[in-house]
């Protein structure tokens, strides 16, 4: 396929996934529930933070998790006892557990109060053309009270080499206006130029097919190869053709 055949391919089953059908099926519904700007950001972040796995059991646990928030996710992380935090201490998906989701809590809570909410972090440490070292110092940030070791490997951070999909993802919610309801377009400092391709097995394997990745590996020098080849087709809004990628791999089996 010529460069001018796969930009317009992609451009076509872009448009074909970004569309209000998508929310339906997709870990995004779960912020969509919310109206407030820090209910969205909050309800977001958790979602993401455990999207890996069976999409239902993804649904059915994060819609478990808004439930604990008493689905004022913003009020729940500000004002919790003690004794609220007890109650999540059975939650489960997969290896995120109720440790992690308490210190979660406790962690969303410090950056509000601390730190002027997650997207001034996010603001503050964005780089012209990326996001990623953005993607770290948050990561440690959001590590900066007394926790569990084992509670660190649910942020991913890409100066260790991860191509942080879950946070990448994230970030294109809030980032990204796509004028079709699906991402939410909240945060105005950050250019949608500036984010990164969430890349997963599905959006890998159809990037290697097309040619747009040689690298193996779904990892950050990968996501990097790939931002480079989106780049080049889309300079201000490259991660639109996450939803050609991820719609041609999970419902096209392409």
């Amino acid at each position: 396929m010529k460069k001018s055949e796969l930009k317009s391919f992609l451009e076509f089953k872009a448009e074909q996934y970004n569309t209000p059908e998508f929310i339906a099926t997709d870990p995004v519904q779960i912020p969509h529930q919310f109206s407030r700007k820090e209910d969205i950001e909050i309800a977001g972040f958790l979602t993401a933070t455990i999207a890996w796995g069976n999409r239902k059991s993804i649904l059915n646990n994060a819609n478990k998790l808004m439930d604990l928030l008493e689905r004022s996710p913003y009020d729940f992380v500000m004002n919790h006892s003690e004794g609220d935090l007890e109650k999540m201490a059975n939650f489960v998906h997969r290896t995120f557990n109720g440790l992690d989701l308490q210190y979660f809590i406790k962690a969303l809570q410090n950056i509000y109060l601390k730190h002027s909410g997650i997207e001034h972090i996010f603001t503050k440490y964005a780089e012209e053309e990326s996001l990623q070292p953005a993607i770290h110092q948050f990561k440690q940030i959001f590590f900066e009270l007394p926790h569990l070791f084992r509670t660190e490997k649910h942020v991913s951070d890409p100066l260790k080499n991860s191509a942080a999909k879950r946070i990448n993802m994230y970030l294109r919610w809030m980032v990204r206006n796509d004028n079709s309801g699906v991402d939410f377009g909240l945060w105005k400092d950050i250019k949608p130029s500036q984010l990164s391709c969430p890349l997963d097995v599905h959006s890998g394997n159809v990037a290697r097919k097309l040619n747009l990745l040689k690298r193996k590996a779904n990892d950050a020098k990968a996501l990097r190869e790939l931002d480079k080849a989106l780049r080049i087709m889309d300079p201000e809004d490259p991660v639109k053709y996450d939803f050609a990628l991820f719609g041609l791999g999970v419902f096209e089996k392409y």
